[in-house]
């Protein structure tokens, strides 16, 4: 359901300046909040997709000192580092869920979007991501594979 989510948004992000060149090239005329627009589907989609690339493991990783450790000490980092990352994301979604409560009567300019839709997608986002978190926490560490070299 959240790829589907996050495909929507992508293909908002696209839409969007689609049309607005077509309007300006062809008709003369720009499209009013079109720029506002992408820049909330952006917004969106980089916090609701967080949980889908811990998933997937496609995450940012420094893990050449981890790999080199001994198999019992590599699950505990694992532990500890899975257990740094839920504390993060809880403390960001937590951050979050304040500035969704300062925001509740902002609006953007042109279109007036509710600033906390924007803040509620990093909260969300957080809290799927401490989840997912913790899902590969509990995991063994999985082994990397080679790329060939």
């Amino acid at each position: 359901m959240l790829e589907i989510f996050c495909l929507a948004l992508l293909a908002g992000m696209i839409f969007v300046p689609f049309m607005q060149v077509i309007t300006r090239s062809i008709f003369g005329f720009s499209i009013p909040g079109a720029g506002e627009l992408t820049r909330f589907l952006l917004i969106c989609l980089v916090f609701s997709s967080y949980p889908l690339a811990i998933s997937s493991g496609e995450n940012i990783e420094m893990a050449e000192l981890r790999e080199m450790l001994p198999g019992k000490l590599k699950i505990l980092l694992c532990k500890v580092i899975a257990l740094l990352s839920i504390v993060a994301c809880l403390f960001i979604a937590y951050a979050a869920f304040i500035t969704v409560l300062a925001n509740l009567n902002k609006a953007t300019p042109v279109l007036k979007i509710p600033y906390w839709i924007f803040f509620l997608t990093t909260l969300l986002g957080f809290v799927g991501a401490a989840f997912m978190h913790f899902r590969q926490g509990l995991k063994s560490p999985r082994p990397k594979h080679s790329t060939g070299a």
